[in-house]
């Protein structure tokens, strides 16, 4: 089975796609999804799917969305089987979904991610422009993008939605570090327009154009970002900003 959250949900088995059409179903098995081999209880179901207070009939509700799960998916436990299948299980306190880790998407970002830093922080730059390069490609679009999300899916979409940005982040000062400076002006350019108060993107803007040779350029993405950041948040540049402003001044 091939669970895809960074995106619209799909569900592949055997190549197949089998994803749930009903609103609440996706729901339901993206929270499992994201839970993937833990434990989740029926609290946190409630707290996912009925914000505005459960109905009376929560329990067997609940039962009913597992069981058309279960049914829908091919979730059924094998009892005669000693692997353990992908399954949906009934615990001790709520449910888990039992799979490989492999199987879920947002599970190989995270460690292509972490694969990435790890590379950088010991100088491998090139591998880790590659792990991070790969780890952004699974992204087909915003996490969960067709699961209308309660809570607790809005708070996980916001962690992967910044673990992303983080990643881009990084696997653009790994190209700045291996010299891609005339390579990452225009995709610097797009990223700063979309974001303009985004300083780590400006930071990296300026360092690609003035060692790109556009020394004049570089000054003036200091001054548009130092002007947004003026007027839409009333703040100025961080330190580090201003350091590298002051270093392209100077032509260091």
């Amino acid at each position: 089975m091939q669970i895809d959250l960074l995106g619209p949900l799909r569900i592949l088995r055997n190549g197949t796609d089998i994803t749930p059409s009903a609103p609440k179903l996706r729901q339901v098995f993206t929270l499992l999804a994201t839970y993937q081999n833990g434990v989740v209880p029926p609290e946190l179901f409630v707290k996912e799917l009925w914000e505005c207070g459960p109905p009376a009939t929560v329990t067997a509700t609940l039962q009913t969305y597992i069981y058309q799960l279960r049914k829908m998916l091919g979730l059924a436990r094998d009892h005669n089987e000693n692997r353990i299948p992908p399954a949906l299980k009934t615990c001790h306190g709520g449910y888990s979904l039992s799979l490989p880790s492999s199987a879920l998407d947002s599970h190989r970002f995270e460690s292509a991610v972490h694969q990435g830093s790890q590379q950088i922080e010991n100088g491998d730059f090139y591998e880790a422009a590659t792990s991070l390069a790969e780890a952004l490609r699974l992204w087909r679009g915003p996490a969960f993008a067709d699961v209308e999300p309660g809570p607790v899916l809005r708070g996980e979409r916001l962690r992967l939605e910044e673990l992303r940005k983080a990643a881009l982040e990084r696997r653009i000062e790994a190209d700045l570090k291996l010299g891609r400076h005339n390579e990452l002006v225009g995709e610097l350019s797009g990223l700063l327009s979309r974001t303009p108060t985004n300083e780590r993107f400006a930071t990296q803007l300026m360092l690609a154009l003035h060692r790109s040779g556009n020394r004049a350029e570089a000054l003036r993405v200091y001054e548009r970002v130092r002007a947004n950041l003026n007027e839409e948040l009333g703040i100025s540049p961080l330190p580090e900003l201003q350091r590298l402003h002051t270093a392209v001044l100077n032509s260091d």
